[in-house]
């Protein structure tokens, strides 16, 4: 079976279809909804055997380079975080089809925001490439 990695992103995804604020401007009831939404997700693809693994990541992080032998890790925090692609977090699945991870990454994309409406939030779905080179677009 294919393994695809739905990632989700704090910013740089496509236009959004809705505004929506950060999640450190909405209600803390607001929060928990959110985060218990995604942990109903994890169960449901557990229960299904679709489940492989989740993280959700902070949005602080440092670009890492090496410069060569003898050389100490070269780091920095840019690009600035207003351009650059931040992920927020993801679930990698292990599924039948490319359709299924289309239709799991539609359930993740229903979360709930502020005053629970849905956020339908863009999730990008992107195959693990295991064994021979992956072809580069299913559609």
């Amino acid at each position: 079976m294919p393994k695809y990695l739905l990632l989700k992103h704090y910013r740089g995804a496509p236009e959004p279809h809705r505004p929506v604020p950060p999640m450190d401007q909405w209600e803390p009831e607001d929060v928990e909804a959110h985060m218990a939404f995604l942990r109903h997700v994890a169960e449901l693809l557990e229960k299904n055997g679709e489940y492989v693994d989740a993280q959700a990541l902070t949005p602080a992080r440092t670009w890492v380079r090496y410069d060569g032998p003898g050389s100490a890790p070269v780091t920095t925090d840019g690009p600035l975080p207003e351009t650059s692609d931040l992920v927020a977090g993801w679930y990698m699945i292990d599924v039948e089809s490319y359709e299924r991870a289309l239709e799991l990454a539609a359930y993740v994309s229903s979360e709930p925001g502020p005053g629970g409406k849905p956020l339908y939030e863009w999730i990008a779905v992107q195959e693990v490439m295991s064994g021979a080179v992956a072809a580069t677009d299913p559609a």
